[in-house]
């Protein structure tokens, strides 16, 4: 029974943002009063926060292997 009840948790959590949109798709010519024209995300840049996330996933990784390193040779 506890199954089931995950499983369908798990789906409610998936699909609920999807049934429960509150606005319509700018990339979505078919809707009156939208821009069709507009691409996803607007055009905005990424390069900033993807260097940012990049970085702090490469300390990351750095952090754990010198903790591994450093716990084997104890």
């Amino acid at each position: 029974m506890k199954t089931i009840t995950k499983i369908i948790a798990v789906l409610l959590l998936t699909v609920t943002p999807f049934i429960l949109t509150a606005q319509a798709q700018p990339w979505n010519s078919g809707i009156v009063g939208s821009e069709g024209t507009n691409t996803v995300g607007g055009g905005a840049p990424i390069t900033g926060g993807f260097l940012i996330l990049l970085s702090l996933g490469i300390g990351y990784g750095a952090k754990k292997v010198y903790d591994y390193r450093k716990r084997i040779l104890e």
